[in-house]
């Protein structure tokens, strides 16, 4: 990890702006803790463009989260999750993914095809979430996914911001997915492809039954083992 004593000055006007956020970031900031765009525009009164400064640092490996990665955070709140590359250093400073930023003509056609809808728990934007008030903001995300050969590779989905902060680091894993469609009869592949045609899956009562067996408590479950009997 990187510490304010390794590095030199965020001071120093003979470094690159992008370089000095970085250093700020490190000195006066720290990871993990919690910084305002304020605070940032009165460390650089002499950039008008700071916050795309900061921004840049994101192609340099730097993970650094607004409140829509996290909603503890208030809508003027950054937090410095982690450091990348050390762009004070010569090299260093080379954006690493320049390939994976998409265009909004991109992010329309991901959120069509897509339709609009959260791939992960199947909300719309503007939709409530179940027994809350909060409503879904669907964002675009990068899944991990494992491709036959064991080649990982870096694809688009649409996600709203819980699933998107609930499942970081998720591999979605499509080797396994078609190795066990292979495996499947004729009549199952049948039935899945019902399943894919319509984009959803009907669940029979007992599914059912046993999704909501699952959330009881402890001496609810219990009552349901007991009216059931052994098996």
């Amino acid at each position: 990890m990187v510490t304010s004593q390794d590095i030199p000055s965020w001071r120093d006007p003979g470094r690159g702006t992008m370089v000095r956020c970085a250093l700020w970031l490190v000195a006066e900031v720290g990871v993990g803790e919690v910084f305002t765009k304020a605070e940032l525009r009165d460390a650089f009164p002499e950039t008008t463009q700071i916050d795309r400064r900061m921004r840049d640092l994101r192609d340099r490996g730097w993970n650094i989260s607004t409140n829509r990665d996290d909603p503890t955070l208030a809508s003027s709140e950054h937090r410095l999750v982690a450091t990348g590359a050390e762009v004070w250093k010569p090299g260093q400073s080379k954006a690493k993914t320049p390939a994976t930023s998409i265009s909004a003509a991109q992010r329309r056609e991901i959120f069509e095809t897509d339709e609009y809808l959260c791939r992960v728990c199947g909300i719309a934007a503007g939709e409530v979430y179940e027994g809350g008030v909060e409503t879904a903001q669907l964002d675009v995300a990068r899944r991990e996914v494992i491709k036959p050969g064991a080649k990982l590779v870096i694809e688009m989905i649409t996600e709203c911001r819980r699933c998107r902060i609930g499942g970081r680091g998720t591999r979605a894993d499509l080797a396994g997915i078609l190795g066990r469609l292979g495996q499947m009869s004729q009549i199952e592949r049948d039935h899945f492809s019902q399943w894919m045609a319509m984009d959803r899956r009907d669940f029979s009562m007992m599914e059912r039954l046993w999704g909501e067996y699952r959330t009881l408590p402890a001496a609810s479950r219990k009552a349901v083992r007991d009216a059931v009997g052994p098996a």
